[in-house]
């Protein structure tokens, strides 16, 4: 987002949406808005280097926004949608994305499997914002991100589709384990961790990093999304001073939003 802009950038939507405000103090806001007729606890996770924004876990409930200010230089990181969170003992705990135990996760990741955007801001002359879906850890929800106004390369990517709902039974994430009811959907990584399904070791190369049956899977519901470690880079796009990025996170009508 460029700063001779008059106006905010909200970077993120889960089916939940990631709105971006305008306001006159030309700062970059990252919005998350809940499209979706349950409570999600959205996490944000600055990239090594980078720091802490001012929240970094958050109660978002049905149909309802929060906006959230990103530092005018570059910043990276990535953010999730956490589900079926709960606090019991003041222990706080969530059936996908559980970042350890902890309403505010720091610098803590979140648990595979979980639908991940990966975004990287102010940078390049241009004053690019560059952002990406990724199944690569699992699916647990619908995410999208929408850019507005923005220069260049700024397409909607996401994925819309339900794969907890059509998810195969080798990569069904149960809670409780094995006769819970399935909550997310994991990769082929997280399901058989060999070395060829998570691209480790000698695999950990464009060339012998390859799709897998599980990998296509997913690629075939949301094909805008990255679905192994070295899938095609140009999934993630750099958009040139967009006005507002949109992170929503969305459930087939249910969960859509407009623009």
């Amino acid at each position: 987002m460029a700063s001779s802009s008059s106006s905010s950038s909200p970077l993120i939507i889960f089916s939940f949406i990631f709105l971006t405000i305008f306001s006159p103090s030309q700062a970059l806001i990252f919005t998350f808005v809940n499209n979706c007729p349950y409570t999600v606890w959205p996490a944000i996770l600055p990239n090594e280097g980078f720091p802490v924004l001012n929240t970094s876990g958050f109660e978002l409930r049905h149909f309802t926004h929060l906006s959230i200010p990103v530092p005018d230089t570059h910043w990276a990181g990535r953010a999730w949608a956490r589900t079926g969170c709960t606090t019991n003992n003041n222990q706080f705990t969530c059936l996908t994305g559980d970042c350890g135990n902890r309403l505010q996760c720091n610098r803590q990741g979140g648990l595979a499997p979980a639908t991940l955007v990966q975004f990287d801001v102010h940078h390049g002359n241009n004053d690019f914002s560059s952002y990406s879906v990724s199944l690569v850890d699992g699916f647990n929800a619908p995410m999208t991100v929408t850019p507005h106004e923005g220069k260049g390369e700024c397409p909607v990517v996401g994925c819309r589709a339900d794969l907890v709902a059509t998810c195969p039974p080798v990569l069904q994430h149960r809670v409780p384990a094995v006769h819970g009811p399935v909550v997310a959907c994991k990769s082929g990584c997280e399901a058989f961790h060999t070395d060829e399904l998570c691209c480790r070791n000698h695999f950990n190369n464009p060339q012998a990093c390859k799709p897998s049956v599980y990998s296509t899977h997913f690629k075939h519901a949301c094909p805008a999304t990255f679905t192994y470690a070295h899938d095609t880079p140009s999934l993630t796009h750099q958009c040139s001073s967009p006005h507002e990025l949109k992170y929503s996170e969305e459930m087939g009508v249910l969960c859509d939003f407009s623009s």
